[in-house]
């Protein structure tokens, strides 16, 4: 896509789109995610333009250059909210206790939430976001997996005319990462909407009732192709620290069988590992869910710009109903 100059883009008959982005993700995965929520946003091709405004909360262990960071390129979330947003995006983060209400960003994270609510047409929420708004909303606990779910799983939708999710491939990969999982039975029995999921990944993606008012990710359709192979690579350095017992499993799906029997043959000599992984795995990795991510966030900012801008929908496009400008009710929704 190309970039326009800020003079430009002021100068187009176009109505922009305000989105918040917080981003607790740790040190480590901080400018990655950064760069892959971007560059979903800019992959939509609905008529608008986008600001995207990244923030992060003080309430979250960072080291002294992720804070300068932070502090160069990050917005405060008070002046986001008094300029007025249109979405928000809402990453996940890593955890150190066994509930969410117990970690020190609750509070704060809390208050970002109610601060949207009522000034935001929609809020999307990845993975710990999901289970955090989920616990907030509705009460739900998450529940703790037998073993971390890690990997690429086959998924289906379940309304495919949802417009979320309209005119997407019915069958798609997604990643997963998580020790703990909310289930189908649990999002359907607070009322919520599932759209998406997997025989042995679960639920990926529900909805809101409300016009998908909020947008729930237990996946992360967000991910580099190699983003996996960079976690199986922390945890080869893990193992050869001696912090774990044995090498890593293998992410689910990821890898090939050619790479497989590469990565296992690579063991016979540990120190190599992680070389070969670099120079020898990664140019082999297949991404077989990014069209897929971009086509959900392509309809899903095409519903907010809708929803934020019914008065130039009635004057160009007569047949909208301002009162179903998504035709939920014409679809019997």
């Amino acid at each position: 896509h190309d970039l326009l100059s800020l003079d430009r883009a002021r100068r187009q008959d176009i109505r922009e789109l305000h989105i918040g982005f917080l981003n607790m993700m740790p040190d480590a995965a901080l400018q990655a995610t950064e760069r892959q929520f971007i560059r979903l946003v800019g992959s939509c091709n609905r008529i608008a333009q986008f600001y995207v405004y990244p923030f992060s909360l003080s309430a979250l262990d960072r080291s002294e250059a992720t804070r300068h960071y932070i502090d160069q390129h990050y917005s405060r979330f008070d002046d986001l909210k008094a300029k007025g947003l249109d979405a928000l995006i809402i990453t996940g983060a890593n955890v150190a206790n066994p509930r969410l209400t117990e970690e020190p960003f609750w509070n704060p994270l809390m208050d970002v939430v109610r601060g949207a609510e009522d000034n935001v047409a929609s809020v999307l929420c990845s993975c710990l976001a999901t289970h955090a708004l989920l616990h907030h909303g509705h009460g739900i606990e998450r529940r703790p997996l037998p073993e971390k779910r890690w990997g690429v799983f086959p998924h289906t939708l379940r309304d495919a005319d949802h417009p979320l999710v309209r005119d997407i491939n019915t069958r798609f990969d997604v990643p997963h990462s998580r020790y703990n999982d909310i289930s189908r039975e649990q999002f359907e029995a607070a009322g919520l909407h599932v759209l998406a999921e997997s025989e042995a990944g679960g639920v990926h993606l529900a909805v809101s009732p409300d016009l998908a008012r909020i947008v729930y990710f237990q996946g992360h359709p967000e991910y580099d192709r190699n983003s996996l192979l960079k976690e199986y690579q922390r945890e080869v350095r893990r193992f050869l620290a001696g912090e774990r017992t044995e090498p890593p499993p293998f992410p689910s799906n990821y890898f090939s069988e050619s790479v497989t029997t590469l990565i296992e043959n690579a063991w016979r000599h540990p120190k190599t590992v992680e070389a070969m992984l670099r120079d020898e795995v990664e140019p082999l990795l297949e991404n077989t869910w990014g069209d897929t991510a971009k086509a959900v966030f392509n309809n899903w900012l095409g519903m907010v710009y809708q929803l934020t801008n019914l008065d130039r929908q009635q004057q160009y496009m007569p047949g909208v109903d301002r009162d179903d400008p998504l035709g939920l009710k014409t679809r019997g929704a």
